[in-house]
């Protein structure tokens, strides 16, 4: 392995912060692309919906991918395709060339996982955790930083220069990626590609996250929503059979049973499901008027920045984790998603000043700093390194549905109690779930301790 250069992290971290600022562009402009483009809301939110599908289905794949030896090259070419997504989407002139811009921005979902890769790949042992760290949490920390630059700009100017301004910054991503990036080591390996387990898996992710993202709107009970449910179902049911039983597999499956691969999977998913609970009601909230009994009443301009503190949290939440060292990372599950779920709690229970909202994201900032920065550690140091790319694909995937499934209870929970009573429950949702994941990590780390003191001599 050759000396990597100093300015790779921070080349890693700028291409990664691409995914913060798409992200970005998503719930808070909802309201001005739907008045903008002439669509209802509910319409308007496919924009949303879409670019999760894609982003669900390329993900696994792009991870799979970036186990070979074209690594940068894949970075390079994600990026690109972004970027064109970007451009159509700020220059589209109806909704449905705006939504092929939204598809194709789908893609960011799967660059942090690619620049874990190349951190693994790059840096020694002793360097390589702390970027993996510092790379978990970058969508956390952009997102704080994204929101209020998507607000200002969107209220000043138009919703267009905001996709605008993330065109720009893919572009300078790319840039930065071609001249600061080094070309693969010899630790890539080059494997068939499984296209059965990737086609599989994405009709599998597709079926699951139409039916949750759709089943408000459709009703949970209809025929489209099971039908699309039951074959996204057959379709994971499938292909867990191909993969294990194929010699190159999309996914490794056997690894993933590891213990701790396992527990930051099944974390990932619980934490995702009630960090998008309770961000999306903080959301509506923001823009809501008070008379509703639970609005801010902020404008535009303003909405955004209720997201700063979850940035300002996430960033001292990872330096917190990395000044503790790498033996601290199984105590961090349990210890981030403490603070997540006192954030989501305190939210459920007061919220209605200002400060107490800015408190609850700071909390929840802390808690994804600390629990984002040690999902993907234990995963790299449980599998090999040439499958790191798939192992931490296929946890951002396992975030990514988290995250659809608790979009879909608040907008079931919504539907069926709007208003006050609605925005209450939906909070309270998100509190149980979060403490009961904590409350799992817990029970988890007693029985890994009491088990251990059992093969002691």
């Amino acid at each position: 392995m050759t000396a990597a250069p100093r300015t790779l992290v921070p080349s890693l971290i700028y291409a990664a912060l691409t995914t913060s600022i798409v992200s970005s562009l998503g719930m808070l402009l909802v309201p001005s692309i739907a008045a903008g483009l002439e669509v209802s809301v509910s319409a308007a939110q496919w924009m949303l919906t879409l670019n999760l599908l894609v982003g669900a289905v390329a993900t696994p794949i792009m991870g799979r991918l970036s186990d070979g030896v074209n690594t940068k090259r894949l970075l390079l070419v994600s990026l690109l395709v972004i970027l064109i997504g970007s451009i159509v989407a700020g220059t589209a002139s109806n909704f449905s060339v705006f939504l092929v811009g939204r598809a194709l921005q789908g893609l960011t979902y799967g660059i942090v996982p690619v620049t874990i890769v190349l951190a693994r790949r790059h840096l020694g042992a002793d360097r390589a955790d702390p970027a993996i760290s510092i790379l978990s949490v970058t969508v956390a920390t952009g997102l704080g930083l994204g929101y209020p630059l998507t607000g200002v700009l969107a209220s000043l100017l138009d919703f267009r220069v905001a996709f605008w301004f993330a065109s720009a910054f893919v572009l300078t991503a790319i840039i930065v990626v071609a001249k600061w990036v080094p070309a693969d080591g010899a630790e890539g390996r080059s494997r068939p590609f499984d296209t059965a387990g990737a086609a599989l898996l994405s009709a599998g992710l597709a079926g699951l996250l139409i039916a949750v993202s759709q089943g408000a709107h459709w009703g949970w009970a209809s025929a489209p929503t099971l039908l699309v449910a039951l074959v996204g179902v057959l379709c994971l049911v499938a292909w867990t059979l191909v993969e294990l039983r194929s010699r190159d597999p999309l996914i490794n499956l056997r690894v993933v049973k590891s213990p701790d691969v396992l527990l930051a999977n099944l974390t990932a998913i619980g934490l995702g499901a009630a960090m998008y609970m309770s961000l999306s009601i903080v959301s509506i909230m923001a823009q809501a008027e008070k008379a509703t009994g639970y609005g801010l009443e902020l404008p535009l301009f303003w909405a955004g920045f209720v997201m700063l503190p979850l940035s300002v949290g996430s960033l001292a939440g990872n330096r917190f984790v990395r000044r503790l060292g790498p033996g601290s990372t199984t105590t961090m599950l349990p210890a981030g998603a403490s603070l997540m779920a006192a954030a989501a709690l305190m939210l459920w229970g007061t919220n209605d000043d200002l400060w107490e909202v800015l408190v609850g994201m700071l909390l929840f900032g802390l808690g994804m700093g600390a629990a984002y920065a040690a999902m993907p550690t234990l995963i790299a140091r449980n599998v090999a390194i040439f499958e790191v790319g798939s192992a931490v694909s296929f946890n951002q995937v396992l975030r990514t549905v988290g995250g659809a499934i608790g979009s879909a209870v608040v907008g079931a929970v919504l539907a069926a109690q709007p208003g006050e009573h609605g925005i209450t429950i939906a909070l309270g949702v998100g509190a149980v779930t979060a403490t009961v994941v904590f409350l799992a990590l817990i029970i988890n780390q007693l029985r890994a301790r009491r088990a251990s003191a059992r093969t002691r001599p």
